[in-house]
């Protein structure tokens, strides 16, 4: 008889050197269900899917597929027992079209070894349709969006039959709309006959679409319960330890002087393209002003173009007075601004460094942490360790490099950075972008302190509920241009919308 699990790992335990990842983990997943693993950031959740995926080994405990105990060494050794992976950062080579990615190693020949692309492409198109998953094998991967570039990964794990899928953070990059579509997408292939293990840390996308889930804190299970009867607070509280507050509690805001003044600013994107179309705005000291959007309305464009990262057409950008349209992003950085990317991999680390050298990469060159051009790496490694204790920032040492932490704890690393320099304009792009529910409460009353500290805050986020929750004023960004700018304590998700679409209101925009 058929086990009523498709997977079920006992005692699961992976140390690093002292660095104890998984300690006696245990979980089973049910045929044909979704079940949630959530964690804290660095909680082990990925280390154990790594385990499943055949891309790390357990020190000790066992794994059964389908009720036969297995020894899966290597991906390919999970792709022969049906399990897949959709990993949170996307394993596509950007040159390749969508059919050469999903084919990659897996190829499709006719006579002679001759790659059959057609005959692949026709079984691509075939599967998507199935699926629901809308992609057109011929494209690029790097002409389509982020959302058709996870469609892509999921199609590989499909294409090579499994029947298993893992979620990796799938939703850490993806708009309102393309969440919506992927969630959708995973109870359909529920109803295929998959089943699905989901790592996420949004409650709310656990709640829409999981049957169970498993919580694991510091490499321990807690529990595993029927998300029918648990609710979101309940599952925070697993999580973390303790109460968590859903919203920012904080005082009204008091701006004072102006501290960055956008005057009908002009942005081209990567391909010439105008992104950013006349747009004005200004943020004063002691406010947040929060940007609301659908991703590819000029938000990249404008926080890069403010940072001196991309060239401006015309139009003017002003710092405490200052024109800073032109200058390069070292002269803006010593202007006191601070800048947290969209995208910590490309922008935010140098993965192969240790994580003390990026906390080090805007103040390497200043004392106490260079004298004479000769770095100081013991004031260094002294005050990252200050700033992982600060900011939870969990690994095992300083030295670890960057690209070994987990998202959630770079992204930490990287906020800890812009903050530590005392800033007085803050720009920061998806903050909580990757971070479990203690420590989005946590950055969002970081932010909020850095306002009552008479900062200015630019903050562009896809989350509304984080707008809504910590700006004083929202600006609505729709085609490069500002459509409106409201005040959160008197406007909703369905007005943000309207106006994130291009729309007007039946009121008059309160510019405020």
């Amino acid at each position: 008889m058929a086990s009523e699990n498709v997977i079920e790992m006992r005692n699961i335990t992976k140390q690093f050197g002292d660095f104890l990842a998984n300690d006696h983990v245990n979980l089973d997943v049910k045929r044909g269900e979704i079940h949630a693993l959530l964690g804290e950031n660095g909680a082990g959740k990925s280390t154990l899917m790594n385990m499943l995926a055949g891309l790390l080994e357990p020190t000790m405990g066992e794994i059964f597929v389908n009720g036969q105990s297995v020894h899966l060494d290597s991906p390919a050794k999970a792709d022969k027992m049906g399990i897949g992976m959709v990993h949170q950062h996307f394993m596509l080579v950007e040159a390749f079209t969508v059919a050469e990615n999903i084919i990659l190693g897996n190829e499709v020949t006719k006579g002679g070894g001759v790659l059959d692309l057609k005959k692949a492409a026709k079984e691509i198109q075939d599967l998507s349709e199935r699926y629901g998953l809308s992609v057109d094998p011929y494209a690029k991967v790097a002409d389509i969006t982020v959302g058709a570039q996870q469609r892509v990964e999921i199609l590989k794990t499909l294409y090579r039959g499994a029947d298993i899928l893992i979620f990796d953070e799938p939703t850490a990059v993806l708009t309102p709309a393309e969440i919506a579509e992927l969630l959708d997408i995973m109870r359909h292939l529920v109803q295929e006959g998959k089943s699905i293990i989901l790592i996420t840390h949004k409650l709310e996308e656990i709640r829409a679409v999981a049957d169970r889930v498993t919580v694991i804190r510091r490499g321990k299970t807690i529990d595993t319960v029927s998300i029918a009867g648990t609710s979101s607070q309940d599952l925070a509280e697993m999580m973390v330890g303790r109460a968590v507050s859903f919203k920012t509690e904080k005082e009204a805001a008091h701006p004072q002087g102006t501290v960055l003044d956008i005057q009908n600013l002009f942005v081209n994107e990567n391909r010439g393209i105008p992104a950013v179309k006349g747009l004005s705005l200004t943020v004063r000291s002691g406010e947040i002003v929060g940007i609301a959007g659908i991703d590819g309305n000029g938000q990249s464009e404008l926080i890069q173009a403010i940072a001196g990262l991309r060239k401006v057409k015309s139009g003017s950008v002003k710092i405490k007075g200052m024109e800073t349209t032109h200058l390069a992003p070292r002269k803006i950085t010593e202007m006191q601004v601070g800048h947290i990317p969209e995208d910590r991999h490309r922008d935010g680390m140098i993965l192969e460094m240790t994580l003390a050298e990026n906390m080090a990469l805007q103040t390497y060159y200043k004392a106490p942490f260079s004298r004479h051009s000769v770095l100081n790496y013991s004031k260094i490694n002294e005050h990252t360790r200050e700033l992982m204790a600060e900011f939870d920032v969990r690994t095992t040492s300083e030295l670890v490099t960057a690209g070994s932490l987990s998202g959630g704890n770079q992204q930490k690393a990287v906020i800890a950075r812009e903050i530590d320099r005392n800033p007085d304009l803050l720009l920061v792009s998806q903050p909580t972008r990757g971070l479990d529910v203690g420590a989005i409460e946590y950055i969002r009353k970081r932010l909020v302190a850095e306002r009552d500290k008479g900062k200015a805050v630019l903050v562009v986020s896809f989350e509304l509920d984080e707008i809504l929750d910590i700006s004083d004023r929202i600006a609505v960004i729709h085609d490069g241009v500002i459509q409106g700018i409201l005040d959160p304590a008197k406007t909703d998700k369905q007005e943000l919308g309207i106006l994130m679409a291009g729309g007007k209101l039946d009121k008059e925009a309160a510019n405020v």
